[in-house]
């Protein structure tokens, strides 16, 4: 037995020198074997240790290289370690550990020599991890992983079936696990990350009886390699894979199974707690843009582990990467309520966020951005612009619901003043750019909105596919058809096959709209032959959101197709269309509202206005269906004119730009006798169909 009276610790660099070493039940004092080490005489220390400890040639040189090292004298101890055959020890143990388990009676006897045997195996892999240790700090890295590989491969020759859990001697384990984690560092940092890869999964693969903690510190080191270090690392290998186990397709995929797997363990009480370990996870999950898997584990953390605030802002910043708007806002609620953080600059900014996607939430968000501008001082001035942007976005959502023109007018002139204001204090921000040029082009000012819109294409360098499309529809309400044809182009050119479909559905509408209606229907076809090729790619059994999620939306090429079929009054192809669409789709207020174009096309007025009736009903704030049905209500006895104009009033209120509701609410003040009424709204129609897009601004958000 061999052994130190100084305590052991992780790392033999930070032991302290023994002053006795103890081995077959003899102490012996270091002083005589240091003088002669001082003196460089290493084979008179040699034999000073052999005889005095009863040790062979291999043991003596172990147990007097680690005796160097602790003393610090690296390249001594690499001497002294160079002298051991390790094949040869090997071999001489190897047949100690293969035989059975001795009887009882023979017991006593069995114990010694089995306890001899690995004692001097963890004295000898010692010594061969210690000298890797040595070639580490010598900056030999190569040659270190090489000989820190050799403890491995030696453990598993000379244990076949894997570190038993018991009799085995304590230093032995320690050794092995500390080899364990050793090797695929030093493989980082010899630059080798292929064998880096194989390391990391021989540890986690292979038995090496490692505790909680090893294993955890390896699988977070291998989750942070495979998500940082570029080199793509592949499944395992066959032989390491299990009947019916899971295989990650990928690096960032097999690095999140592993941080789970660590989170995991910290439920179970196995591991103490790893903030670093929910930061690798969240970043992993945020890249493949699962933060509603983030927010699930977020959730299942034990209350304690951090503050409850800081939990609810990380819930309500996952929830609003899902589209879980509502969840979201509730979560920042609690965590701005007086009682808790009111003053949380990043929470009321997102909470103002939220607020300004929503034209009903629009007020509260108000109230949320001015906290935050009054808030943004100090080290987080630089987050005022963000403020004010904020506040613009709420108060132009906010004059979308607006119930007077003069307050419309004037929250959408105060939005403007504010954008104004946050971009001259983020001049780089080019989401400013396109949020000014939407709410310009919004408000029909076109010229302002299309030098705003070419700012953001050149800021982002004609990357983002909504900058291309809020330039085309410029063009389009311009009734510059050609030159938008040639936007839309250059934006095909520059976009992703699978990211081409609100492009090619632009694109039809400007042949409609040039009277090219077969051009049109050409290009709806190219579109389908695409969903088809994506359908190939991807795989038919994907979930509803993947698909929802689909650059080019089957969905929305039938029913732009019926749109299209609809125009040119070919009603057996339009039904046919709606057909598919529904299928898609079964509970849809467009596909209902295109149906009851088709019934009226066919003079089926009264199932036409249940399509509309029914479409309201799926979304009431459906414009279209609101001005349809005024239209059919106008066409009746003068008793269903009130009811025509308010629902016209309303249909104006939510899209005040609409021609058509100017046009048919003029009709129905013209029928009731209201000329100059029916004049101004006749005027504004006129006005607005010289600058009506193809599509809504709106649809590009």
């Amino acid at each position: 037995m061999v052994r130190s009276q100084s305590a052991d610790s992780s790392e033999y660099e930070d032991q302290t020198p023994s002053r006795e070493v103890w081995a077959n039940g003899i102490c012996m004092k270091t002083s005589e074997v240091e003088a002669k080490l001082d003196e460089g005489n290493i084979q008179e220390a040699e034999s000073s240790l052999r005889e005095g400890l009863s040790l062979n040639f291999e043991e003596a040189r172990a147990l007097l290289g680690r005796l160097e090292y602790q003393r610090g004298n690296v390249e001594a101890a690499l001497h002294v370690f160079d002298g051991i055959d390790l094949q040869v020890a090997i071999q001489r143990l190897q047949p100690s550990f293969s035989e059975k388990q001795p009887s009882r009676k023979g017991r006593s006897r069995g114990d010694s020599q089995h306890a001899v045997s690995q004692h001097s195996a963890s004295l000898l892999l010692e010594a061969i991890y210690l000298k890797a240790k040595s070639l580490q700090k010598l900056g030999r890295l190569n040659d270190a992983a090489h000989e820190c590989k050799r403890v491995l491969d030696a453990v598993e020759k000379i244990f076949h079936q894997g570190i038993p859990d018991v009799q085995v001697d304590n230093r032995l384990q320690d050794t092995v696990r500390q080899a364990v984690e050793l090797l695929p560092e030093l493989w980082k940092q010899a630059g080798c990350y292929h064998e880096a890869m194989s390391a990391y999964r021989r540890a986690l693969l292979s038995q090496w009886n490692l505790d909680d903690d090893n294993c955890s510190r390896i699988q977070k080191a291998f989750a942070v390699f495979l998500m940082h270090s570029g080199v793509e690392a592949g499944p395992p290998s066959l032989a390491a894979q299990v009947d019916g186990s899971y295989v990650p397709k990928h690096n960032l995929e097999e690095a999140i199974l592993l941080l789970m797997i660590l989170v995991r363990k910290f439920y179970l009480g196995k591991i103490v707690w790893d903030p670093s370990v929910l930061e690798h996870l969240t970043f992993a999950l945020s890249l493949c843009g699962q933060t509603s898997v983030l927010a699930k584990e977020l959730e299942e953390i034990m209350p304690g582990v951090f503050h409850r605030v800081d939990r609810w802002n990380t819930l309500a910043l996952c929830y609003s990467a899902a589209g879980q708007n509502k969840a979201a806002l509730n979560l920042l609620r609690k965590s701005l309520h007086k009682n808790e953080q009111p003053d949380d600059l990043i929470a009321l900014l997102l909470a103002a966020k939220i607020c300004s996607d929503d034209s009903h939430l629009a007020a509260e968000g108000v109230g949320y951005a001015q906290r935050a501008i009054t808030n943004a001082q100090g080290r987080n001035e630089h987050l005022k612009g963000v403020a004010i942007r904020m506040l613009g976005l709420c108060s132009g959502k906010q004059a979308t619901i607006s119930p007077s023109d003069f307050e419309r007018s004037r929250l959408q002139s105060e939005a403007l003043k504010l954008l104004d204001a946050a971009l001259s204090l983020e001049k780089n921000n080019p989401d400013l750019l396109f949020e000014l040029g939407m709410l310009y082009a919004e408000q029909r000012n076109l010229n302002t909105a299309l030098r705003y819109a070419k700012r953001f294409i050149d800021a982002t360098g004609g990357s983002l596919l909504k900058g291309w499309r809020l330039l085309a529809l410029i063009l389009s309400a311009q009734r510059r058809f050609s030159e938008a044809e040639v936007v839309i182009d250059a934006a095909l050119d520059e976009t992703a096959k699978w990211e081409q479909g609100p492009l090619h559905r632009l694109k039809a509408k400007l042949k409609t709209s040039q009277s090219l209606p077969m051009d049109a229907i050409e290009t709806y076809r190219y579109l389908l032959a695409l969903v088809q090729a994506q359908r190939k790619s991807f795989g038919p059994l994907r979930s509803v959101s993947q698909a929802g999620d689909d650059r080019v939306n089957e969905y929305e090429v039938w029913h732009g197709l019926a749109d299209l079929y609809s125009r040119l009054s070919h009603w057996k192809d339009m039904e046919v269309c709606l057909g598919k669409a529904r299928e898609l789709k079964q509970y849809s207020a467009e596909v209902l509202y295109t149906e009851g174009v088709m019934l009226q096309g066919r003079g089926q007025v009264e199932e036409a206005m249940s399509s509309y009736i029914n479409a309201l009903l799926l979304d009431p704030s459906f414009v279209r269906c609101k001005i349809l049905i005024g239209a059919l209500l106008s066409k009746r006895d003068s008793n269903a004119l009130p009811v025509a104009r308010s629902i016209l009033s309303d249909a104006l209120k939510i899209e005040p730009t609409n021609r058509m509701a100017w046009y048919y609410l003029g009709i129905i003040h013209r029928v009731d006798g209201r000329i100059a009424d029916a004049a101004d709204c006749f005027q504004a129609a006129s006005m607005l169909e010289e600058s009506d897009p193809i599509e809504n601004f709106s649809s590009i958000l």
